[in-house]
């Protein structure tokens, strides 16, 4: 018996590039002492406040089956977000609730794409693209940027797009910490309409802007009729095993994911709906509390790189985590990784996780305590330092 082609092809390199985090783990779980630097993960909890709403709502008997494409009181409450934070008028029928945004990418995918046909994305990426891209059937197409242009996608870049028949983007970006600018919106909203691709745009860190604005494409002219959002709770709430996203996107498009949903997920449990509900009407200041631990870390690590040039921060604009290039030690980012882990007990991602991009560079989260984060970067500059 044999499985299928779809499924065995997901992650040609076995192990989507995670190799190094998953020898941290089973060094951690052997009891040895590793400053973890890698996966996006809060360092603090779910806020009390809303796993108190979580069993009141669990306790009062929302345990049964949800609406499919999401309770009512939680599809408005995020048309409404969308609404206020974008200024595109968004109704309930925009809105599909999923399993977090990982969920919501492929459902989106799912909705735009046949199989064989192209589907691009900008590299460096989030690990998981290239894998959603083939699991919807695609035939992946990574659009290459460059560390000297801050990964700024360009305009020549996305001539690349022709024949495709999508294009997904994320700002604030994961790994980079970079945020796309107007110039740069602008490219990719031209490069839509001119090749006639859906733009699905993953906005999971648009509670994370330390410097300038994010810009959802879905606000740009025409725009809207061609672009899905896909959202969560997991970065702007510290949710992340809630399993709580959404797509916002065209009427059509979301009832056609909503029948989707029908076959796969089944929607999302109702008594974590009511949660999200609450903890996105607590405003903008429950999303800053969890924010300011990483804005707070950012400042940290500018100090902690300052007066040297062997380990160049690429500028932290936005997200939970840095991109230093590590170039100057002759190492690749992966070497530098595994040595830094063997020598250090400290655990970073290799940019060639995320793409040829990326090659040269590490991605360092910011999700330990303050002293630890910063303790663990003056370690790896004197590391790197000793290599070049």
């Amino acid at each position: 018996m044999t499985l299928s082609h779809r499924i065995t092809t997901l992650t040609p390199d076995g192990d989507d590039g995670w190799g190094l985090f998953y020898r941290s783990r089973q060094m951690i779980a052997a009891g040895e002492p590793v400053t973890e630097l890698t996966i996006g993960e809060h360092d603090i909890r779910t806020d009390a406040s809303i796993l108190e709403a979580m069993h009141r709502a669990a306790a009062g008997g929302h345990t049964g089956y949800a609406s499919v494409p999401g309770t009512p009181a939680l599809r408005q409450a995020v048309a409404d977000r969308i609404s206020q934070r974008t200024g595109v008028a968004t109704t309930p029928d925009n809105v599909l609730i999923t399993p977090g945004g990982q969920a919501g990418l492929f459902a989106a995918h799912m909705a735009v794409l046949n199989p064989g046909d192209t589907a691009g994305y900008i590299d460096p990426y989030y690990t998981t693209y290239p894998g959603t891209l083939r699991g919807a059937g695609a035939v992946p197409l990574p659009i290459t940027t460059r560390a000297a242009q801050n990964f700024q996608p360009q305009a020549e870049d996305l001539r690349a797009l022709k024949g495709a028949a999508s294009l997904l983007v994320n700002s604030p970006n994961n790994p980079t910490g970079v945020i796309y600018d107007a110039a740069t919106m602008g490219a990719i909203a031209a490069a839509a309409q001119e090749h006639d691709l859906w733009l699905i745009s993953d906005e999971v860190y648009d509670t994370q802007v330390w410097e300038g604005a994010h810009i959802s494409p879905r606000a740009l002219p025409g725009m809207a009729s061609r672009t899905l959002v896909v959202g969560s709770m997991s970065k702007s709430h510290a949710m992340t095993g809630s399993r709580i996203g959404w797509v916002v996107g065209p009427t059509e498009a979301i009832a056609h994911m909503t029948n989707l949903a029908t076959h796969t997920t089944y929607g999302v449990p109702g008594y974590i709906q009511d949660a999200a509900v609450f903890a996105l009407g607590e405003g903008e200041a429950l999303e800053e509390k969890i924010a300011a631990p990483f804005r707070r870390r950012r400042a940290i690590a500018a100090k902690a790189l300052a007066g040297q040039n062997v380990v160049r921060a690429l500028p932290a604009m936005g997200a939970m985590y840095l991109m230093l290039d590590i170039r100057a030690t002759g190492l690749s980012g992966a070497e530098f990784g595994e040595r830094l882990l063997d020598t250090h007990r400290i655990a970073v991602m290799p940019g060639e996780s995320f793409g040829t991009s990326a090659a040269g560079h590490i991605r360092v989260a910011m999700t330990t305590d303050d002293a630890a984060f910063e303790a663990a970067l003056h370690t790896l500059v004197a590391f790197a330092q000793g290599l070049a």
